[in-house]
């Protein structure tokens, strides 16, 4: 009698595993109407990420800390170098573990600039802070 139980047992298992081919119409079926959405909305994610990633510009120059967001529109923020007061980095996890992080330009008044997933946080801090304070 176990050895029937452990025989329909091991073929409900098995069931679960069968090859594409062997799986009947309407399974396949189901699976590819699954399939097409799932993937279409994958690769419209995908593009809208690229394109948002391809539509930052961020930048330290001798007279200012300058970002640039928008694909169609387009907002501008700079903060003159004089007008620095703090540079601060926020890391997460992941960010710790991966390289990158966030940096906040902090000037006077209420301004700030906001630099988001930067590689190597630290060092692009040691930069800004060595032109806005530069050592004489």
């Amino acid at each position: 009698m176990s050895t029937d139980n452990n025989k329909k047992t091991f073929q409900i298992m098995i069931d679960g595993l069968l090859p594409w081919d062997q799986l009947p119409g309407d399974r396949r079926r189901s699976w590819i109407i699954l399939a097409i959405p799932t993937l279409g909305i994958t690769l419209l994610l995908a593009l809208y990420e690229y394109l948002k990633l391809r539509s930052i510009e961020q930048g330290v120059t001798n007279k200012r800390v300058i970002l640039k967001t928008g694909f169609i529109s387009r907002h501008t923020e700079e903060m003159k170098l004089n007008s620095i007061e703090t540079v601060e980095i926020r890391q997460g996890v992941m960010g710790r573990m991966f390289g990158f992080g966030t940096i906040e330009v902090t000037g006077r008044g209420l301004s700030d600039v906001i630099f988001k997933g930067v590689d190597d946080p630290m060092s692009v801090k040691r930069r800004i802070e060595s032109v806005s304070n530069p050592i004489t």
